[in-house]
């Protein structure tokens, strides 16, 4: 029996909690289509809008979709488990294999969308990567879709006066990618500092990961530096976070 404390919830919230038992439970499988609007008004003698709000609240948790002209269904996404520290390490892009890799498992991961340019460095990125005043650097964006569904995007900036020349300046840069190149012009990395945080997505963001407002995003800055501490990249990737588990195994 619901507690006393239960029962002021707004009736919307008690509706998804019901809806999202029943997911837990089995009764509504991956890619099963959920109860509509009016089910919900017919079941349990609320308003559209108080149904409307508790469909939106498993959408925004990430548990459930909208499907145009079909209703709303369980999301059969699995989430991706971004393992922080195995992706990064050497033996993976030295041996010429994706930092991405290690999340995806047997799961395919497209680069849907990638730009290659030369523009003037941010403030906050000069200084990172102790840049003057003016200084270009090399902007690559991507954006990763994994099972049709966009997960996450990225901007990497490295120094021009660095990569000008090399396959980093590519779209495809090749087995192991951008860290491998790095390797091969002398600047094998040493050490990564990745920076967490995370809010609610501004409307760019959930239109570029094709999520709604309510859905949360992970910010994930990355510098990456070569021996003697030199910074050589600023990495600022954006992540869905319905999508990810995010995993840090280390020894003691």
């Amino acid at each position: 029996m619901a507690s006393t404390d239960d029962d002021r919830r707004p009736k919307y919230q008690r509706i998804a909690d019901a809806l999202r038992e029943a997911i837990r439970s089995g009764e509504y499988g991956s890619g099963d289509r959920l109860p509509g609007e009016n089910e919900l008004m017919a079941a349990h003698g609320v308003a559209r809008m108080t149904a409307r709000q508790a469909l939106g609240v498993l959408k925004d948790e990430g548990v459930a979709e909208s499907r145009k002209g079909a209703g709303v269904f369980v999301r059969s996404f699995r989430p991706l488990r971004r393992r922080g520290v195995q992706r990064l390490s050497r033996e993976r892009w030295g041996n010429g294999m994706s930092v991405w890799s290690a999340d995806i498992e047997d799961r395919p991961l497209v680069v849907d969308r990638v730009t290659v340019s030369e523009e003037a460095a941010p403030e906050r990125v000069g200084r990172v990567l102790d840049l003057g005043e003016g200084d270009a650097v090399c902007v690559r964006r991507r954006r990763f879709v994994s099972d049709g569904k966009p997960v996450l995007f990225a901007t990497s900036y490295l120094p021009m006066a660095v990569v000008a020349g090399s396959a980093i300046i590519r779209e495809d840069t090749g087995p192991g990618g951008t860290y491998a190149r790095l390797a091969e012009l002398g600047l094998a990395l040493v050490h990564f500092r990745e920076e967490l945080r995370s809010r609610m997505p501004t409307r760019d963001e959930a239109a570029r990961l094709d999520i709604s407002a309510g859905t949360p995003v992970v910010l994930v800055c990355r510098t990456a530096f070569a021996a003697g501490g030199r910074a050589v990249e600023v990495n600022e990737m954006t992540l869905d976070a319905a999508s990810y588990v995010l995993e840090y195994d280390f020894d003691a």
